[in-house]
């Protein structure tokens, strides 16, 4: 790697090497440099959902409702499991979608005392526009690598994640 290929782990990775080298801080470059990549790449993130005036939970929320399929709605116990978020977070996020007019609830025609959430027509139209460019910035983010490396890089995330096993 050439000097211009430098970043900031490199020096901290420098600095370890120096005061402990009997470590192999390998594994600690790795971790910090998808560290830095995650919160960069959120901040770019956030902008777009914070454009439309949304959190990240909440478009996660309309999106999950839009992905479902006709007629857009789902149970908020599913989509907290979902999107692995608590009830009370969930609830607190549907407050705000349905106060923003994006979702409705209503009473669950099969069982009186279960409620679904679904897209509102302003929903559909905000989590569709928001979904393309969404999509169009992430490709932005990953634009630095060619189609073969975002292979590479989408099978070495499985592998790892599959190592790390589930999130519970």
């Amino acid at each position: 790697m050439g000097e211009k290929d430098a970043d900031a782990v490199d020096m901290i990775e420098a600095q370890w090497r120096r005061e402990r080298p009997d470590l192999d801080v390998e594994a600690m470059a790795i971790i910090g440099r998808l560290g830095r990549l995650y919160l960069i790449a959120g901040r770019q993130i956030e902008s777009v959902f914070g454009a439309h005036g949304l959190q990240r939970g909440e478009f996660d929320v309309l999106a999950a409702l839009r992905r479902s399929g006709e007629p857009y709605e789902l149970n908020p116990s599913v989509l907290a499991d979902t999107l692995m978020a608590s009830r009370a977070g969930m609830t607190g996020r549907l407050d705000r979608l349905e106060k923003a007019g994006l979702v409705r609830r209503s009473a669950d025609a099969g069982d009186r005392r279960a409620v679904k959430v679904a897209l509102t027509d302003r929903g559909l139209e905000l989590v569709d526009v928001v979904v393309t460019e969404h999509v169009d910035n992430e490709t932005r983010i990953l634009a630095a690598l060619s189609a073969p490396e975002r292979k590479e890089l989408d099978r070495m995330v499985r592998v790892l994640l599959a190592g790390l096993g589930d999130l519970d």
